[in-house]
């Protein structure tokens, strides 16, 4: 895992979060008395990661101030400043030249514990260019919902709970996705997947069954908080 590099991706204006980003970019926010970025650096270190690109934008020379060159974690942190934001993809192109192998993508905002290792492994495996880790989740919706054919229903379920799979915002990727990503433009992961869909690319999924939670979603960001006190 020393020879994985991994992008975290940082320069995001958090508005969901607001007004605590308003001062603090997302990463900076704090999950119990450590920011979170402290807490996946730390996390990337344990895992093996000791070479990071952050790709900062809003109120990226916070980020700087925290993380510095990565030192006293003994990594090696060094920064890519988006001109203008560019999606969670798109900053991927800025780094090009300093991606020659298998690395890491992750935004700089989530609590997990997922196994890395273990999800390079999967990856290297299956042979293709991306791995998305996943986790299931479950949405009630609080209504009848009907499935229609040319007007007429065809099925009804009464406040069905619906299973799917939610991007974690981890990916391991080869080089040759960069040549997918345009040079300039704002690109996020969804213009990714549309992209590789559409040129019939084989995306394939590790499923997470651990912990994860996205800070910038607000019912995140309070489960986070209880859980660490929880822990204290």
């Amino acid at each position: 895992m020393k020879s994985i590099k991994a992008v975290m991706l940082a320069g995001g204006k958090g508005t969901r979060l607001r007004p605590y980003t308003l001062v603090l970019p997302k990463p900076l926010i704090p999950v119990g008395d450590v920011p979170v970025i402290e807490s996946l650096l730390k996390w990337l270190r344990r895992n093996g990661v000791s070479d990071v690109f952050i790709t900062i934008g809003y109120l990226g020379h916070l980020i700087k101030a925290l993380c510095g060159n990565g030192r006293q974690w003994d990594m090696r942190i060094n920064y890519n400043e988006e001109p203008e934001p560019m999606g969670t993809i798109g900053p991927l192109r800025l780094l090009a030249d300093k991606l020659k192998s298998t690395f890491l993508v992750l935004n700089g905002d989530l609590v997990t514990n997922i196994d890395l290792r273990e999800f390079v492994q999967f990856h290297k495996r299956h042979g293709g260019i991306l791995t998305v880790a996943v986790k299931e989740k479950f949405v009630k919706v609080d209504l009848g919902v009907l499935e229609t054919e040319m007007g007429v229903v065809t099925r009804f379920q009464e406040k069905p709970a619906i299973r799917f799979n939610a991007s974690m915002g981890i990916y391991c990727m080869e080089t040759e996705i960069l040549k997918h990503i345009p040079d300039g433009i704002y690109f996020g992961f969804d213009d990714l997947m549309h992209t590789l869909l559409a040129a019939k690319i084989p995306i394939h999924t590790f499923n997470h069954e651990g912990m994860w939670m996205d800070i910038g979603r607000e019912e995140d960001f309070f489960e986070a908080q209880k859980m660490h006190r929880n822990e204290v």
